[in-house]
């Protein structure tokens, strides 16, 4: 090991025995410093580390910079994808990490039982986040109430730059960078009307008939997602019925009579009065993932809103293959 390295470590023992004293400013201010690192290296933004933290941006580097001249050298880069962690910055994200395991342990006084604590900012397709994920998490709060989580919706692409984010649910197996992926659940989109609007226009009979009707889908203009773009590919060409960049306006248009709809499969299946539409002629099959930076996916609290997505989707999975829709 060489010698700034084992510099660098001494500074790394010296901060972490400070926080361990009694309250006092200077030890209370690199406390709040190695928290403010531990905040910026998961979310990746100084904006997002502030807003976690309830603080402002320029307190954010105030404590970043702080902390730098403490360790005697830079724990965060600036990158097109948000702020990385530096091999410095490394071992103080193990630092902090201890730390606040220790924080969490003695904030419980002993009673915690392996609860977790925190807050999660989670990015998720809209019918992913309103049929899935919002009642996975409410099952995840219960058991542990001092976890927050905020909920963003969005149907897009797995970003490149996925700062700001602890975790996102993207649709299909994302290609990306300095992060981690992992498989949520499978399912499909399939082809579904209501009884109502088959009877005024016609039920077809194979895909080759389907031309003429009208097609409740994405707006094409503005769909990114290739595994969603594709899934046309194998229809005729249809009548525009209500086009939406939200699923559930698809949803809601083709119970309302306004075409037939391309609709996942785990939400069609709450809505009785949908028919399902040549099942033996058309189906595409998709997958939800979770992607995370590595510094997040190591937050206990990250780890248990994954495993709570994971496990609800597989009982999701086991519901549609109960139905038949597999």
């Amino acid at each position: 090991m060489g010698r700034e390295n084992c510099t660098h470590n001494v500074h790394l023992r010296t901060l972490v025995r400070m926080t361990d004293h009694p309250s006092g400013e200077p030890q209370a201010q690199h406390l709040d410093a190695l928290m403010t690192f531990l905040s910026v290296a998961r979310l990746g933004r100084y904006t997002a580390a502030a807003d976690a933290l309830g603080i402002n941006h320029s307190t954010v580097s105030r404590r970043i910079a702080g902390l730098e001249r403490s360790l005697g050298g830079r724990v965060l880069a600036r990158t097109p994808s948000g702020w990385e962690v530096t091999a410095l910055g490394q071992r103080a994200l193990a630092a902090a990490e201890r730390v606040e395991d220790a924080l969490a342990s003695l904030a419980g006084d002993g009673e915690q039982d392996g609860r977790i604590s925190g807050v999660v900012r989670l990015g998720s397709p809209d019918a992913f986040a309103v049929h899935l994920a919002t009642s996975a998490l409410a099952e995840l709060q219960q058991a542990n109430p001092n976890l927050a989580v905020e909920l963003i919706s969005a149907t897009q692409r797995a970003r490149q730059n996925r700062s700001g984010l602890d975790l996102e649910i993207v649709v299909g197996r994302p290609q990306i960078h300095r992060a981690q992926a992992e498989h949520v659940m499978d399912y499909a989109l399939r082809l579904y009307a209501t009884e109502e609007y088959l009877a005024r226009h016609g039920r077809p009979a194979d895909l080759s008939e389907l031309a003429g009707h009208r097609l409740n889908y994405y707006v094409e203009a503005v769909l990114t997602i290739d595994d969603l773009d594709r899934a046309t590919q194998r229809l005729p060409t249809m009548r525009r019925g209500i086009a939406s960049t939200n699923v559930l306006s698809h949803v809601t248009a083709t119970t309302a009579g306004a075409g037939i709809g391309l609709l996942p499969d785990y939400v069609a299946v709450h809505h009785s009065e949908l028919i399902h539409l040549l099942p033996e002629h058309y189906v595409h099959r998709l997958s939800y993932w979770a992607v995370g930076r590595q510094e997040a996916l190591r937050n206990p609290a990250v780890q248990a809103v994954y495993a709570a997505l994971r496990e609800h989707g597989r009982r999701t999975e086991q519901r549609l293959r109960s139905v038949g829709q597999v």
